[in-house]
């Protein structure tokens, strides 16, 4: 069986964001620019996906290690920016699983998890060609994670480019970033 777990898209991964959103909003209390956004998969109704919630929480570039520390304070433990400029990456404790993140606002990082969410909530045919894929690579009983992503990176570019938020070149950018392992 493959390791990548794929699942039907299930309304207590809503109600889940709401209660871990709730907490970190508690956390950030000090950091006015925080936002919280639950960005991925999970957050797309109706769209399968790997059974972990991703969550950004977007600040300015000013507050960005205000909401580290916050974080740090109710458990989390702070990864780095994992190769990613812009975005820090936290192990975030407890059920239910999830990524977090804080993301300098503005950047192609975040931009990117905002218009794939957006795009796939609005138009269902690609949502469904998105969870076609996601399917068909998760059912490989061969698949690693890094060929997961990148045999994602076609139809993630096609939302992006419907998006219309995205110059040439960060597309391009985007591209490398998702496809860098294929």
């Amino acid at each position: 069986m493959s390791s990548i777990v794929v699942v039907d898209w299930s309304p207590a991964w809503a109600v889940q964001f709401d209660e871990v959103a709730a907490d970190l909003r508690e956390a950030l209390v000090d950091v006015p620019s925080a936002v919280v956004e639950h960005v991925g998969s999970t957050s797309v109704p109706g769209l399968a996906a790997k059974p972990i919630l991703d969550i950004d929480v977007v600040v300015d570039a000013a507050d960005v290690a205000a909401a580290v520390t916050a974080l740090e304070s109710v458990g989390h433990v702070h990864r780095g920016d994992l190769g990613v400029a812009g975005r820090e990456a936290f192990y975030a404790p407890g059920e239910p699983r999830r990524n977090v993140y804080v993301c300098t606002a503005g950047t192609t990082n975040v931009r990117n998890h905002l218009a794939v969410r957006d795009v796939l909530r609005e138009r269902d045919d690609l949502r469904d060609a998105y969870a076609a894929v996601k399917l068909a690579l998760a059912a490989d009983p061969t698949m690693d994670i890094d060929t997961y992503l990148a045999g994602k990176s076609a139809v993630l570019q096609q939302v992006l480019e419907v998006s219309g938020e995205f110059s040439d070149d960060e597309l391009a950018a985007i591209h490398r970033l998702n496809d860098s392992s294929a």
